[in-house]
């Protein structure tokens, strides 16, 4: 699925899109360049499942959890991790199963992303941005469909 999204405002409404199919054990890897809008996405994704006011960025903290209604929301971010082993000390491996997690940088984890992952590959496109979202999983790929609706 692709789209395209404009303005700032078009990628917030693809997070909050996003949010409301999102169910516990759903894994988002948003691949894309420093300032494609990943933080964007993630931020809008959170923000209309919990309420939160303020979601800063993980850039420093790896990793930052937020309670929704139905299960915790991890937001990652990996830039900044040196081994993909790392992820390990940040408790992703009980992140994947037990939540919903938003994955920035996720080619940092190398072998490690789970095969079931949303892949969100954010480019730019003319003035904005072109937002594709694939997954292997034909359940998951009609989930992804309703999203046109």
């Amino acid at each position: 699925m692709e789209f395209i999204c404009a303005t700032e405002a078009d990628t917030i409404k693809l997070g909050e899109k996003l949010a409301a199919f999102a169910k516990q054990g759903d894994v988002f890897a948003m691949f894309g360049t420093l300032g494609m809008g990943k933080s964007v996405l993630s931020r809008a994704f959170i923000k209309s499942l919990t309420g939160a006011e303020e979601v800063p960025s993980p850039t420093f903290t790896l990793v930052q959890s937020y309670e929704a209604d139905n299960f915790e929301i991890y937001h990652y971010d990996l830039y900044r991790i040196k081994s993909a082993e790392e992820i390990f000390e940040l408790g992703m491996e009980e992140a994947l199963y037990e939540g919903v997690c938003l994955i920035e940088w996720p080619e940092k984890m190398g072998g490690y992303l789970p095969h079931n992952a949303f892949i969100v590959s954010i480019n730019p496109f003319g003035s904005g941005r072109k937002i594709t979202i694939e997954n292997k999983d034909i359940a998951k790929q009609k989930r992804l469909a309703a999203l046109n609706d």
